[in-house]
């Protein structure tokens, strides 16, 4: 770090040397000599300066933004603290991890949460003992380090858009009291969505480095668990689909299918057709984006791609693990990929994602609204949009990714000390047709591509190196995507 201060301040030196010999020089030689050193004083600054000093100049408004934007219908408390210290007050013991697709008991929690905590990955689990949850949740809740936060996907948008003065937020979900007094006053909560218990949902947070027994966490994360009854029957979509004719939106954010998970398959399929139904009475100039969340069963994400979901929305948010357990629950590209290893290869993820378009996006052959992905991951962001529907996707990637820096650290702006640009410099954007090898430039962080009729964004994510919190961060991130996305009228 001293020695680039030293070499700006020797090239600041020169450059004023330049300034009193001017003069002396010919123009020709005193503009080559100024813009060399300029550039080699450019150069100097970090990488992660010269990545923010880029994201300001291109993340601009879009020509039309939103005004009023309607999210629902997963809403809960989050309680947030180390599950390593959570465990602990649990008086379980370091062990072996294990999947487990729903818990049903300590061990099974403790298994869960070490398998994922050694990958380095995020996952959300139901939990189905009522009685056993509620003790754990009672420790959770009153363990000296935890903190409540608004929790679940469709709230924590709610509450990112709110952050912005020019819009109006209509939330719905089930909302009771100390949810209701977390959330931003620009929130407006209809009062058939207001229940008297809240929902809490338990979330346990690991650093990169942070060790329990032999377990040692590649990088920051989470691990999220609840026994929620109400967000995982869907109780309050159809409250918020008829609330929609009053608040008259110009934008609908939907999540929560994810949590239908904990269900039994016959009330499962029922309640997704009924969700589907409801999903079709929001009128088709409204666009809706869904935001997809950890998911098991690959039956019931094969039902939400194929079952007339996927069609339905315009735009889907989604991490690393929701890319690959899509692929596989519909034997898409690299399908036989049993997980990533480190930060996922952008040529598999861009093949994917073309994939989801191609096979399921609108076509002039195919009855579809879905033009848009959002996909991202803790090193780098992708927006992939079908030609001819979505503008100013530079602009909203690169403000999707400054979200992530900022949030995790929680800073206002982005602390160039604090946080690594992870993103691979080199990479190849596909490994299933001709690639074109990409070579990245913090100068122009915001790189495109095109292949088929699809457009694709990539930007690096500036990694917070001492995260404060890394629940939400997902969230914020397709927020603040959306935010500056434009929709071009059709």
């Amino acid at each position: 770090m001293w020695q680039r201060a030293v070499c700006v301040g020797l090239l600041a030196l020169a450059l004023g040397y330049l300034c009193v010999l001017g003069p002396e020089l010919p123009p020709a030689a005193l503009r080559q000599l100024s813009a060399s050193l300029l550039g080699t004083l450019r150069r100097a600054r970090s990488l992660e300066a010269r990545t923010v000093a880029a994201w300001q100049a291109a993340i601009v408004r879009p020509a039309r933004g939103w005004e009023r934007v309607a999210v629902g219908v997963n809403a809960c408390v989050d309680v947030v603290l180390s599950g390593v210290k959570l465990l602990e007050a649990l008086g379980l013991e370091p062990g072996d991890g294990k999947n487990h697709a729903v818990l049903s008991s300590g061990q099974d929690l403790r298994e869960a949460f070490t398998h994922f905590m050694e990958r380095g990955a995020a996952a959300e689990r139901f939990f189905s003992d009522a009685v056993a949850f509620r003790d754990i949740a009672r420790t959770a809740s009153e363990h000296p380090a935890a903190q409540l936060y608004v929790g679940g996907n469709a709230a924590l948008i709610g509450q990112k858009l709110a952050t912005n003065p020019d819009l109006k937020i209509l939330l719905c979900g089930p909302v009771g009291p100390k949810l209701h007094e977390l959330l931003d006053d620009n929130v407006v909560v209809p009062p058939e969505s207001m229940q008297e218990r809240d929902e809490f949902h338990l979330i346990l947070e690991y650093q990169a480095g942070e060790q329990w027994g032999r377990v040692r966490a590649p990088t920051a994360n989470r691990f999220i668990f609840s026994h929620d009854l109400s967000n995982g029957a869907l109780n309050m979509l159809e409250v918020f689909v008829s609330s929609l004719d009053e608040f008259q939106p110009d934008l609908v954010v939907l999540s929560g299918l994810h949590m239908m998970e904990g269900q039994s398959k016959e009330m499962r399929q029922r309640r997704l057709m009924e969700a589907v139904a409801s999903i079709s009475d929001i009128p088709t100039d409204i666009p809706i984006h869904l935001e997809l969340a950890s998911m098991t069963d690959q039956d019931f994400m094969s039902n939400i791609m194929h079952q007339q979901v996927f069609p339905l929305v315009n735009s889907i948010g989604l991490n690393e693990q929701e890319l690959l357990f899509l692929t596989q629950a519909a034997s898409g590209p690299h399908a036989s990929l049993a997980s990533w290893s480190g930060i996922p290869d952008v040529g598999v993820v861009s093949d994917i994602l073309f994939w989801i378009l191609k096979e399921h996006g609108k076509a002039a052959e195919r009855e579809s609204d879905l033009t848009r992905i959002h996909f991202h991951t803790l090193a780098y962001h992708i927006l992939a949009t079908v030609d001819g529907h979505w503008g100013n996707q530079a602009a909203a990637v690169a403000a999707g990714a400054r979200a992530a820096g900022t949030q995790a650290c929680a800073t206002d702006t982005i602390d160039t000390s604090r946080v690594l640009l992870k993103a691979p410099r080199e990479f190849l954007t596909s490994h299933t047709e001709a690639p074109a090898k990409i070579s990245l430039n913090p100068d122009e962080p915001v790189v495109h591509w095109h292949r088929g009729g699809i457009s694709f964004h990539f930007t690096p994510v500036l990694v917070c190196k001492d995260p404060v919190r890394t629940v939400g961060l997902g969230d914020a991130i397709s927020a603040e995507g959306l935010l500056y996305s434009e929709v071009y009228p059709q």
